[in-house]
């Protein structure tokens, strides 16, 4: 998953949180003797993270927003006629103190939080929220830029230049610049709303996520469990003062292969239950009137700004442009992915009564029966794979293939400060030797951190006095963590999220445009996933496993044999895959496709949607609304189709190198300076058509996952 940090004005208001009131005369004094405000004294210009404390963040907020308020007022004074330099590019210029603090502060909140930072990200949300509203409905601020936005054919601009014209003037449009003073003010109460709602949503999953704990103090409770999950819990254990005893956690290194090898039946259901209940216990951290009014507040502010709903309003900006195109794509792959999910829960079923049981599949039966079926079918147990994947071994095998791809190379650095002792820091150098940008990674769970991966940014690229200013680039993932002497052993699954992340990460390096707002993954959500999903094929194909798949202990290749067991284990269980994420996606389409506001409660909503498209009672959503994060906290929104959109463009992309060779340098070329180096300046499908020479073909993805 791709996560965007605060970016400048004109993203932000397109994209995420932004604001300020505006009550008083701004000042630009600064202290700099806070390490936010001051300039970076840090090798590469990094954030001083060493240095700062969490009493730093709000004072720095303060001086931030009064200096953007600053900008934005000389701006406005300015008694020349509009034109493109003294307006829109001052505006995109403007906030980049605002930015460079909203860019730690809530990387920080995502990644390293505790209850201080939590406390100043809900206490800003409003805040920040009004801040942006005071911007996007200035009318004198939007008067000066739709004075130079109607006379834009004239201005001789570039591309690039006029990309950034027609995104400056759309977010100010669909930011409500157009409304009645009347609506503006309804708009500006449901943008502090949503900023507040949307927040406390991502809070309540995290303290639900890190309430639970499952402590086991038999060990014939374990049976069927991978000695390495149990050391994992031992240790768990011994941290939280339980030594003797094994804990398991809804963290996903924990709770996963739990389901997928637990015999104890009883202990799958508490664990799955607790799952799939976050967010949904009826307690302080519930989340399910928040979900509710967060949909609500989207419909309405979608209906302010003149849209049928919350999704037309997304998706006008998406390759997939409206909702039925959506919808149409989601259940053309919904009837097929469900006939396979249904094959597959009768195989289930015959497994348990081959077992002599009586009872009939259920969710936390899913993944422990086809881990057996699995086995049976294909030999293939997934503990056999997992020495063949250290994290160091994956890192590298991500790193050699951007090498031989593009000829790249990472230089791990111990002179920057990090957030945090398990950060790793990396220079990236083209192939000629000069510096790209910077890649921190941060791999495990913790307390601290939000579930899921996702990668995110301290300074978007761009180009300033002609020169290009490095991005610097960071990935957070919740991989298993090493035990005792054991290094962390990754799931092939782990492994490929990696790639994936590493692919958005490039798509960050790479990016060569003139302004910030429009760099790297600045493009819209159907598209971002592209250059992620892409480089998880070349994690699983066979060629490239033979050169960074190595057992940790003899350090020898992965064997053949193998990688032929996982080769053809390749679409087992994608029905269950496809369905629950098909389902996922619907559900998602289904709070924001809403045309007139729901009424009922978000359990019964979320039953008749997945009701009408007949998902099986052995099948739940990917993520059950109390714990979708994604759309109600993530901005993905209307968006969670995009992984599927994106991946009928990576299979079909991918061929591409199929056809001419998987590390052929000119299609490698190609796929830079045409998708990777351009960001958001120009029209995906057409930069997509450039790039392959035709629309992709959904047929690649249909093979992929065995639908065909």
């Amino acid at each position: 998953m791709n996560k965007k940090s605060f970016l400048p004005f004109c993203a932000i208001i397109a994209s995420m949180i932004v604001g300020c009131n505006n009550e008083t005369k701004t000042t630009t004094t600064v202290d700099l003797n806070n390490p936010l405000l001051a300039k970076y004294d840090t090798n590469f210009e990094v954030p001083p993270f060493d240095l700062i404390k969490d009493e730093h963040f709000r004072p720095a907020f303060e001086q931030a927003l009064a200096a953007h308020n600053a900008e934005i007022d000389s701006i406005l004074e300015i008694s020349d006629e509009p034109t493109f330099a003294n307006t829109v590019v001052a505006l995109e210029n403007s906030g980049q103190l605002l930015n460079r603090v909203s860019t730690v502060f809530f990387n920080l909140n995502s990644a390293n939080t505790n209850d201080t930072i939590q406390a100043i990200a809900k206490d800003l949300a409003p805040v920040l929220s009004a801040h942006g509203d005071e911007i996007s409905l200035n009318p004198t601020l939007f008067k000066r830029v739709k004075a130079v936005y109607d006379k834009k054919e004239s201005l001789g601009l570039d591309a690039e230049d006029q990309k950034l014209l027609e995104e400056t003037y759309k977010g100010f449009i669909r930011s409500g610049a157009n409304l009645s003073d009347g609506d503006k003010e309804k708009l500006k109460k449901i943008n502090a709303e949503l900023s507040v709602l949307t927040t406390q949503f991502g809070q309540n999953l995290l303290a639900e996520t890190n309430a639970f704990q499952m402590v086991v103090d038999k060990e014939e409770d374990l049976a069927g469990l991978p000695q390495a999950l149990k050391d994992a819990a031992a240790a768990e254990a011994k941290a939280k003062n339980q030594e003797g005893k094994w804990l398991f956690t809804l963290h996903n290194p924990s709770v996963m292969p739990f389901l997928q090898y637990a015999d104890n039946r009883e202990l799958r259901k508490k664990i799955w239950d607790a799952m799939q209940n976050r967010g949904n216990n009826g307690n302080e951290t519930d989340n399910n009137d928040i979900l509710i009014k967060i949909a609500n507040y989207r419909l309405e502010k979608a209906k302010l700004l003149g849209y049928s709903s919350h999704a037309a309003y997304v998706l006008e900006e998406s390759m997939a442009e409206n909702p039925g195109n959506v919808n149409s794509l989601l259940n053309k792959l919904w009837t097929p992915a469900i006939a396979k999910a249904k094959l597959e829960a009768a195989d289930i079923q015959k497994e348990i009564a081959a077992a002599k049981d009586t009872f009939n599949v259920a969710p936390y039966d899913w993944r422990y029966y086809q881990e057996k079926i699995r086995q049976k079918r294909f030999a293939l147990n997934e503990e056999e794979i997992k020495p063949y994947f250290s994290l160091a071994d994956v890192r590298e095998g991500a790193f050699s293939t951007a090498n031989k791809l593009w000829g790249i190379s990472f230089v791990a650095l111990n002179n920057v400060p990090v957030y945090h002792p398990e950060v790793e820091v990396y220079e990236v150098r083209d192939k000629d030797g000069s510096h790209l940008g910077l890649l921190y990674a941060d791999f495990f769970p913790r307390e601290s951190k939000r579930s899921g991966a996702w990668m995110t940014s301290y300074r978007s690229q761009s180009r300033k006095d002609g020169k290009r200013v490095a991005p610097v680039i960071s990935i957070v993932c919740n991989f298993t963590k090493p035990v005792g002497d054991q290094p962390a052993l990754l799931t092939f699954d782990e492994a490929s999220t990696l790639f994936h992340e590493f692919g958005h990460a490039l798509h960050g390096l790479f990016s060569n445009v003139k302004y910030q707002s429009l760099a790297g993954t600045s493009v819209p959500r159907d598209f971002v996933e592209l250059p992620s999903q892409i480089m998880e094929n070349w994690a699983g194909d066979p060629e490239v496993l033979k050169t960074y798949a190595k057992h940790y202990q003899t350090k020898e290749a992965i064997p053949d044999a193998l990688i032929e067991k996982m080769d053809k284990a390749g679409t087992f269980d994608q029905g269950f895959a496809t369905v629950e994420y098909l389902a996922a996606s619907i559900l998602d389409m289904n709070y924001h496709s809403a045309t007139s506001a729901i009424t009922g409660k978000a359990n019964d909503f979320e039953k008749s949607a997945m009701a009408k498209i007949g998902l099986i009672d052995a099948i739940i959503p990917r993520y059950k609304s109390n714990y979708f994060q994604h759309i109600f906290s993530g901005g993905y929104s209307a968006g969670y189709y995009s992984y599927i959109w994106s991946e009928v463009l990576d299979s079909d992309a991918f061929a591409a190198f199929k056809e001419k060779g998987l590390y052929d340098q000119a299609t490698a070329a190609s796929f830079r300076s045409n998708i990777l180096e351009r960001g958001g300046t120009g029209n995906p499908a057409e930069m997509y058509r450039k790039f392959r020479g035709a629309d992709p073909d959904p047929v690649h993805l249909m093979k992929k996952r065995g639908l065909n």
